[in-house]
């Protein structure tokens, strides 16, 4: 863990509730997919847990939706203004478990953290496709970025307005060398549910300090009890018990 001041260079919306945030000065960070940053925002006594979209060089990109009192600050934040960071947190995707053509799964706010692991696995040769699930065309976003990379992408939404209707799991192929899923609960565990090969999840829960004292976002797994902050938020499909 890193903790560092970053410099607002961009905040701007992506859609009605969708901010995406980039910030400087993260030189020397060893970020990697799947982990998440803590902010510390004025007149708010708990960080905020953000997951990282993409990091490099000096540059850090979160993507957040407006959901409660922090996010709607964050999202009127300035160019210029500097933020308390904690970086390099959590555990991040396990990328030599990819095999040749990986697939990854991402719902609304959980398309984000797959940015860069798609980014990091198309530059090491896999083939990637990557099924990115909305409620409505107005939701969605990063479908180009995703087909910048050079990543095969499938848009789906819960009402059908825009690409495929359905939801994730409606537009999954038969077989891939291995999955990544991020995104809201339900979605997670239909996922979950559906797939017979191996994968990872990464899971939110609230979290109090987001580097592992406070106990406060364990989860119960197979292999006892986690904390997501810690061991997570990335866990293996077989460590999750959510067939028991």
């Amino acid at each position: 863990m890193k903790q560092k001041r970053l410099k607002i260079e961009s905040n701007r919306s992506l859609n009605e509730t969708v901010y995406e945030m980039k910030l400087s000065g993260i030189c020397g960070a060893a970020i990697r997919p799947g982990q998440f940053v803590n902010l510390k925002l004025d007149g708010l006594f708990l960080r905020r847990p953000i997951s990282v979209c993409d990091a490099e060089g000096d540059l850090l990109t979160l993507v957040y939706r407006t959901v409660g009192k922090g996010t709607d600050q964050m999202s009127r934040m300035k160019t210029g203004e500097v933020i308390d960071t904690l970086l390099e947190l959590g555990n991040g995707y396990d990328l030599s478990a990819a095999g040749k053509q990986p697939l990854l799964l991402g719902g609304g706010v959980g398309v984000p953290p797959l940015y860069a692991l798609a980014k990091n696995l198309i530059e090491s040769g896999k083939e990637v496709t990557a099924i990115l699930g909305f409620n409505t065309a107005s939701d969605v976003f990063y479908e180009n970025e995703f087909r910048t990379l050079g990543a095969k992408v499938i848009v789906t939404t819960a009402d059908g307005s825009y690409g495929t209707k359905g939801f994730v799991t409606d537009a999954m192929p038969e077989t891939s060398s291995f999955f990544y899923a991020c995104g809201p609960m339900p979605m997670l565990k239909a996922v979950y549910h559906k797939t017979n090969g191996l994968g990872q999840f990464s899971l939110e829960e609230r979290m109090g300090c987001g580097f592992g004292a406070c106990m406060g976002c364990s989860i119960l797994t197979r292999n006892g009890t986690k904390r997501v902050c810690k061991e997570g938020p990335v866990f293996y499909k077989e460590d999750l018990a959510w067939n028991d």
